[in-house]
């Protein structure tokens, strides 16, 4: 009887052919099914219980293939996550970012953690819109996601081209007819299920939180509950970095990146949106939660340790601004930081670290 043999070159065409199907519907499923919206972590509850814009689990699960697909850049090297990267808060360690062609940025990838709301400050209760970005110059999450893609810094993907090439994946097209009841790719739609994704990335049950706000006496160090104190109190630190994320949402002029000889910033900061003066060498207070896992620090990436943050703002003076008297106004407290409490700030500092933004890219991806 006869015995059928398949060419070993047929085999490999075969199983070419196969791959090039992609992942069948199942596998897609399985990967990356739809769950319901995780509770906010404890801590976190009264802070997110109400903002404006609950992620819907369709959106989510959609957002989370797209954040990490690197098709929605221009040469398929790059995703949103190759810059917020899961394991370090969604920030990177690096100074600045890199982009298509090795092209480097000027500005720290910020954290995206607990970008779902923003602290209401007594002081103006009324105050409640967020900015995004350094300078704050787009004033909603799903105009911010958008950015990144189209600047031929980064991802370098027009937003058309974008969704031509979206359009052109037959295995999205279920998954955004699920999630907006129509399977026609729009850039709006990308921006929102980018957007529902970012929200869910929440981050609390940290040390802090179980110290300060279910009374674990043993939740932090004895060093650390000196350094709350510093952190609240004498050093004035929450001044700025205030509220449940631990910053006020506006900006502030630090000095940093201030070149005494040409007496410039070499980044201007929020002027170049707002063009106030006030606002020149300012930039966004950053929020501290997970703030260790992602050095270096500050706008620039120009401080290599949260010890050399400490320690710049125990020692600065903002170079280009004076009191009525003549006397450049400290960052910090009446006067320098003692070594000690140096290390017990820093010490807080990393109680700040907790749980529920974590998450890793998808196996399978639509094709």
């Amino acid at each position: 009887m006869p015995v059928l043999r398949v060419a070993p070159v047929a085999c490999v065409v075969l199983t070419v052919a196969l791959a090039a199907c992609g992942p069948t519907r199942a596998q897609l499923d399985a990967d990356n099914p739809v769950r319901p919206n995780a509770a906010p972590p404890f801590g976190m509850e009264e802070f997110f219980k109400d903002v404006p814009h609950q992620p819907i689990p369709t959106r989510v699960r959609l957002g989370r293939w797209l954040f990490f697909d690197k098709r929605l850049s221009a040469d398929n090297s790059l995703s949103c996550a190759s810059c917020h990267q899961p394991e370090f808060a969604f920030s990177q360690t690096t100074a600045v970012s890199t982009g298509i062609n090795g092209a480097k940025g000027t500005r720290k990838a910020p954290s995206l953690v607990n970008l779902a709301a923003r602290t209401v400050l007594p002081d103006i209760p009324e105050d409640r819109e967020q900015t995004f970005f350094w300078d704050g110059r787009v004033a909603s999450l799903e105009h911010q996601v958008l950015v990144p893609i189209a600047d031929r810094n980064e991802m370098g993907l027009d937003h058309q081209s974008m969704v031509d090439r979206l359009s052109e994946m037959a295995g999205y097209r279920p998954y955004f007819r699920e999630a907006f009841g129509t399977d026609v790719i729009t850039q709006e739609n990308v921006a929102i299920a980018l957007s529902d994704y970012v929200r869910t990335r929440m981050s609390g049950n940290a040390p802090y939180d179980r110290w300060s706000y279910a009374g674990e006496a043993n939740a932090i160090s004895e060093q650390a509950k000196r350094g709350s104190e510093l952190f609240f109190f004498t050093a004035r630190c929450a001044t700025c970095h205030a509220g449940f994320n631990f910053s006020d949402g506006r900006f502030h002029n630090l000095g940093v990146g201030w070149d005494a000889a040409t007496r410039k910033f070499r980044d201007e900061g929020r002027f170049a949106v707002s063009h106030v003066q006030r606002d020149l060498g300012a930039f966004k207070t950053p929020g501290l939660r997970e703030v260790s896992k992602h050095p270096p620090y500050m706008h620039d990436g120009s401080l290599a340790t949260l010890r050399d943050v400490v320690e710049f703002y125990s020692d600065a003076t903002v170079p280009n601004l004076h009191r009525p008297d003549g006397r450049s106004i400290r960052l910090i407290g009446p006067e320098r930081l003692s070594e000690a409490d140096i290390d017990a700030l820093v010490a807080f500092l990393k109680t700040l670290d907790g749980e529920g933004y974590q998450d890793q890219a998808p196996k399978y991806f639509p094709r």
